[in-house]
């Protein structure tokens, strides 16, 4: 018998339905190969079925809030246990998009040009504002939450609408429209996995775009990029992986324009669903699903 696995999924945030996805595919993959796996919610009882279970490894197979901003982390941290993917302070630095996307412009990655807004303008305020600092269309987004959830692209006539359902989470991100490619790519420990094209039939890569099928989003693999640009575009993705310090595996999210990358994004906990980019792109790489999960099991166990 191998070691025994305590999968966390689940949890409170809007990412809660892909995260039990998530926890039900490492399961079936795990137990396939021999070891003893437990899934359970991250909640009250999380330490009682620790000591009850006493799994060797944790598994975060959380997405979103709590899950993925170094809120768990620190619960995980005072469990002790090893854990799966980014620790405290990377994971809350790459969920916080006001922080990572200073960490990308202070170590010169281009990233697009944003602002934060605090919903204190009147219409004609924003679009001023808008005008003077970007230009339209612009992307609304919160500051802290994953899988495109609640994102919008914008022009003049939609944004006060756009605007008021965002108002929850007091301050956003308005950033700047970057038109072109939806190129994503991944780091698995200290390699360089690779990257997949993402062309969704919807206006973006958005929530509805990444998790329901009927969406049609075609996946291109391998990305047609010359070997220069292809270099260039994991030589960031891996420079930004070390820079916000993360573990195991973690998604850079792009678009790229007139030959420049641009990074939106990185992602510290990428889904591991049927649907999901990081198992897509390492089976082009001939890693099965099962070994890209041995993979960040493995780096756990050697990141404690």
């Amino acid at each position: 018998m191998k070691k025994k696995i305590l999968i966390i999924s689940g949890g409170i945030s809007k990412e809660r339905e892909i995260s039990l996805d998530t926890g039900e595919q490492v399961s079936k993959e795990l137990k396939k190969n021999g070891y003893k796996v437990k899934i359970t919610e991250p909640n009250f009882e999380l330490i009682q079925i620790v000591k009850s279970f006493k799994p060797k490894i944790i598994f975060n197979a959380l997405h979103g809030q709590f899950g993925e901003d170094g809120y768990i982390q620190t619960l995980l941290e005072h469990i002790g246990l090893p854990y799966t993917h980014s620790g405290v302070i990377s994971s809350a630095k790459a969920m916080d998009k006001l922080v990572s996307k200073k960490i990308f412009i202070t170590n010169n990655i281009l990233t697009p040009k944003f602002f934060e807004y605090s919903f204190n303008k009147s219409k004609s305020e924003v679009i001023k504002l808008i005008n003077k600092k970007l230009s339209f269309p612009v992307v609304i987004k919160p500051i802290n939450e994953g899988s495109s959830v609640n994102v919008f692209i914008c022009n003049k006539s939609n944004i006060y609408r756009k605007l008021k359902l965002l108002r929850d989470y007091k301050k956003i991100i308005i950033e700047e429209f970057i038109p072109g490619r939806e190129i994503q790519s991944a780091i698995i420990g200290k390699k360089k996995l690779g990257a997949i094209e993402l062309k969704p039939k919807r206006k973006f890569y958005d929530y509805e775009a990444k998790y329901n099928p009927k969406a049609n989003t075609e996946h291109i693999i391998p990305v047609d990029l010359s070997k220069k640009n292809y270099k260039k575009l994991m030589d960031i993705t891996f420079k930004v992986h070390k820079l916000i310090g993360c573990r195991g595996v973690s998604r850079s999210d792009f678009k790229f324009y007139k030959g420049k990358f641009y990074l939106l994004e990185i992602n510290t906990q990428p889904g591991m669903t049927k649907l999901s980019l990081v198992p897509e792109i390492a089976a082009f790489h001939n890693i099965s699903f099962l070994k890209l999960i041995e993979l960040i099991v493995k780096d756990a166990s050697t990141n404690k």
